[in-house]
């Protein structure tokens, strides 16, 4: 994993490392090579244009959110803040669209190779070929193949959910996650006790096999998620009225939601500052309220993507513990997590130490 790699760099000298950064770029990497089928070398590119935009909108949009003289277009676009936004949504759509292009591009060049091949002329090649895994936007093209309707614009709104939701909300979970394990030596040796069980020695990578025999790192990310949920806060419009402490809210209403403050509940979380991953044991979480905890939001909306999400960051964090003792060398409080669109640290940093274990 390039993410190991670099992080062996930072055990030398002790040095310190802002863990965030590293952990956003991989995580861009992961799923435009899993959903998109395109290597975008964010880990490889520093500068990368496209993670810088992501966090740029968000602060864009919190802004303008919170100011009503700056909900109407008309004015929004005439200001400097307006003019930014339209730039760094450029950056997003140019990428996503270059994604789209070269994928649909890739996509005629197979279905040309794979009549060729059925004729018999491919050999072992194009069993190679059609074996080749199939990535999200790859449905989503098929579908625009078969129905015209099903515009390139509407997949790229679609590439954009993913690729954002997808990268952004991931890392910060990962990233709070390693900073509170840095925090928690007898959480983190019981973390190394059950990587060591399961891996050994072994050099080899984490597999889907791996997963589900990892169920306390499945609850530190739980945790992790209750503390600093990484989306803090969503938005439903009501379909009919609901009756709200005895007060009658009525239909089509638009209601804020802070899962932040819902997982604060002293009733369902007794002290609830404290980071403890056993109350996500299975013996502790069974008779919780199914909407107490709802990092991914809940019901017919809920997020399409966590059990990917979910997977992702177990092999991710996995892949790291295996390898390193980490120390953290900020507080939560110095690191400044913000509720923009997802609960980041403000001045982007989160400073650890990494020490190799073996």
């Amino acid at each position: 994993m390039i993410l190991v790699k670099k992080l062996e760099e930072f055990t030398e000298n002790s040095a310190m490392v802002n863990i965030f950064p590293l952990i956003t770029y991989c995580v861009l990497d992961i799923i435009c090579i899993t959903a998109m089928g395109r290597s975008s070398n964010a880990q490889g590119d520093e500068e990368n244009e496209y993670v810088k935009a992501v966090a740029r909108m968000s602060e864009l949009l919190t802004v303008r959110g919170k100011n009503p003289l700056l909900w109407p277009d008309f004015i929004f676009k005439k200001l400097e803040i307006g003019k930014e936004h339209d730039r760094r949504l450029k950056i997003l759509h140019d990428v996503t669209n270059k994604m789209i292009q070269e994928r649909l591009q890739d996509s005629t060049k197979d279905s040309r190779s794979s009549c060729k091949d059925d004729d018999g002329s491919g050999g072992d090649e194009s069993v190679t070929r059609r074996r080749k895994r199939i990535a999200f936007l790859d449905l989503l093209l098929q579908m625009h193949r078969e129905d015209a309707s099903f515009t390139l614009d509407d997949i790229r709104e679609e590439v954009d959910t993913f690729m954002f939701e997808g990268h952004d909300t991931t890392a910060a979970a990962a990233g709070w996650a390693i900073f509170l394990i840095g925090h928690h030596p007898d959480v983190q040796a019981r973390l190394h006790m059950e990587m060591d069980q399961v891996f050994g020695d072994s050099l080899r990578p984490v597999t889907s096999d791996d997963l589900p025999r990892l169920p306390y790192l499945t609850c530190v990310i739980k945790e992790t998620l209750r503390i600093l949920p990484s989306v803090p806060s969503i938005f439903r419009k009501l379909d009919e009225d609901i009756i709200l402490d005895g007060k009658v809210v009525p239909k089509e209403t638009l209601v804020a939601l802070s899962i932040y403050g819902l997982h604060q509940d002293p009733e369902e979380f007794p002290n609830p500052d404290r980071f403890d991953p056993d109350r996500f044991l299975p013996e502790n979480a069974e008779k919780r309220h199914p909407y107490a905890y709802v990092p991914f939001s809940a019901g017919p909306r809920n997020c399409i993507g966590q059990k990917f999400a979910m997977m992702e960051e177990k092999t991710l964090l996995a892949s790291i513990l295996r390898k390193f003792s980490i120390k953290s060398v900020q507080t939560v409080d110095e690191a400044k997590p913000a509720g923009q669109l997802i609960i980041r640290p403000i001045e982007g940093s989160m400073l650890v130490k990494l020490s190799r274990r073996k």
